[in-house]
């Protein structure tokens, strides 16, 4: 049997994604004359209370493009040291907006208000660079999916207005969180000047993410996204999947959160893994005990048909998905409690 938990991006579109696909009625994009992605953006939109949205291939675009809104060259943006924004987007803060980043050192993956607080920049002080945006990540992914308290989300807003900064929200992964939580979409978009939307990983989309934010922070949205190649032609076809993954993927989610629980409570019944990180949503990222080798144990499981990654300095990760199937649950929590 082949398990893959390396990512919750292997997914494959579910049989209802793909007639909703092949159904979708297109146009070219570019125009913005696609009907099925316009009806996706205002859905998207509506959903999170903004004024509007923009559909684009990556959440990494989402993200850059988000970026460079809220920022001019030589400026500097806080975000936790475990950020995707950070790690996990080819150096693009410094490529495509010519910006530094401030790396807090939060709770996997976190940062507070606090912390923040203490980092800004003086904005007569010449010597440093200008701090103009805080960049948050709910859930974390290098946090191993750790979710935001809203209420220091709140505290964190009302520091940004104090300081005149812009704050935007990787929320690649907020479908999770909102399952766990039971906020409101709206209340994020009450709170946040600009919100990244992941389609394809846990909704199960094969390619899209969504940024929203105020109608004329989108239509400036429109020009970067052009600028980093990310107009698409009839991308309806695309904007149908996540348009019906809204509708019907969202409560899937919790199978994944239990899942992962059950992971982890199977790691920690070996006495080859020393410790498992808390488990919020679909993440679990473990470390062995110290004289065992995680390159090895990774080639282990593979050779067990069971696929997941290493984050480098003694972290491993599993994710679940939809496409983890209850039978190859069954066989993971097997063969992990007969680690030895």
């Amino acid at each position: 049997m082949q398990v893959n938990l390396i990512s919750d991006t292997v997914t494959q579109p579910s049989k209802g994604m793909l007639d909703a696909m092949f159904s979708a009625s297109v146009g070219d994009d570019v125009f913005k004359e696609d009907p099925s992605v316009n009806a996706l953006e205002e859905q998207v939109a509506h959903l999170f209370g903004k004024e509007a949205a923009l559909f684009f291939p990556s959440g990494t675009m989402t993200n850059q493009t988000a970026i460079k809104l809220h920022t001019q060259p030589g400026d500097q943006l806080i975000c936790d040291h475990y950020s995707h924004v950070y790690h996990y987007e080819g150096g693009g803060v410094s490529f495509n907006s010519g910006v530094s980043c401030r790396l807090l050192e939060g709770d996997r993956g976190r940062i507070s208000a606090d912390l923040i607080a203490e980092a800004i920049n003086p904005p007569d002080f010449y010597h440093s660079p200008k701090t103009s945006l805080v960049s948050l990540e709910n859930t974390t992914n290098k946090g191993g999916g750790a979710i935001y308290d809203f209420d220091e989300i709140i505290k964190i807003k009302t520091l940004c207005k104090k300081h005149q900064l812009a704050l935007h929200l990787d929320g690649a992964r907020l479908w999770n969180a909102l399952e766990v939580t039971q906020e409101a979409p709206q209340d994020y978009g009450r709170i946040f000047d600009t919100i990244s939307l992941c389609f394809s990983k846990g909704l199960g989309c094969p390619v899209g993410s969504v940024l929203v934010g105020s109608k004329n922070t989108i239509e400036k949205a429109l020009k970067i996204r052009k600028v980093l190649g990310g107009g698409m032609r009839q991308a309806g076809y695309l904007a149908a999947a996540a348009s019906y993954a809204l509708e019907n993927h969202r409560k899937d989610l919790n199978e994944d959160h239990k899942k992962a629980r059950e992971l982890a409570e199977a790691l920690k019944s070996s006495n080859l893994v020393d410790r498992v990180s808390p488990v919020e949503t679909n993440i679990v990222i473990f470390s062995l005990v110290p004289e065992n080798d995680e390159t090895e144990f990774i080639h282990k499981m593979k050779a067990k048909g069971i696929h997941f990654i290493g984050l480098g300095k003694g972290k491993l990760r599993m994710v679940t998905h939809r496409d983890y199937s209850n039978k190859q649950h069954e066989y993971v929590l097997t063969t992990l409690t007969k680690l030895n």
